[in-house]
């Protein structure tokens, strides 16, 4: 339904935590928030629960060669893909979760080096957003990089991962353009891969040599 009040509150920004409690605690977490907020047309909402899945903040990072003008993607599995008829290995850009005490640019770089086998330089970085990943249901925000650096054929191919994290990825060298296409053919189906491809399409013409 459609409001035509002329009160409508430009702004509402009060929100008010009444309870909160972990529900579920195992590889990731799951807690059951009781909420009101404030309403576009004045006063405050009902109290109404939500459960948030709570697996903290995460950077992802495109390594991206300009001279060659390829990208690298690694490929792994992801439970949450499994679906009849569905491909479960995604095609990806390098990620990893932030921890205690590390900036994002930090991440960027540790991670590069565990599952790409590329050595990059804070200098390597160009941020290019941060956003939510899902805030319907969880409170994960993504940092999301691109990483200029070399791309030899001898990159692509090779396995890396940590055995403790239960990781097993495999890399994989595209141009620009094939991955382009294999996001357009509908290979490429995870939100971060296509936001990252997008962004890579749209300006890098813009970047300098």
């Amino acid at each position: 339904m459609i409001s035509e009040n002329s009160d409508v509150k430009a702004n509402p920004a009060k929100v008010l935590v009444k309870n909160k409690k972990t529900v579920f605690k195992g590889f990731f977490r799951v807690d059951e928030w009781h909420i009101q907020h404030e309403l576009f047309g004045g006063g405050m909402s009902r109290t109404f629960t939500r459960e948030i899945f709570e697996r903290g903040d995460a950077v992802i990072l495109l390594p991206y060669d300009q001279r060659q003008d390829k990208v690298l993607l690694v490929e792994q599995f992801r439970a949450g893909a499994v679906r009849p008829d569905e491909q479960a290995w995604l095609l990806e850009p390098v990620a990893g979760m932030i921890e205690a005490g590390e900036s994002p640019a930090e991440v960027a770089i540790r991670e590069s080096d565990e599952e790409a086998g590329i050595q990059l330089q804070p200098d390597d970085l160009i941020f290019i957003m941060e956003y939510f990943s899902s805030p319907g249901g969880t409170s994960e925000k993504l940092y999301l990089y691109l990483g200029l650096c070399d791309l030899p054929e001898s990159l692509a191919g090779k396995l890396h991962g940590l055995d403790h994290e239960n990781e097993d990825i495999r890399t994989h060298l595209y141009t620009r353009e094939q991955a382009l296409d294999l996001m357009t053919q509908g290979r490429i189906t995870n939100a971060s891969t296509i936001i990252a491809l997008q962004w890579l399409a749209l300006n890098y013409q813009k970047l300098s040599p």
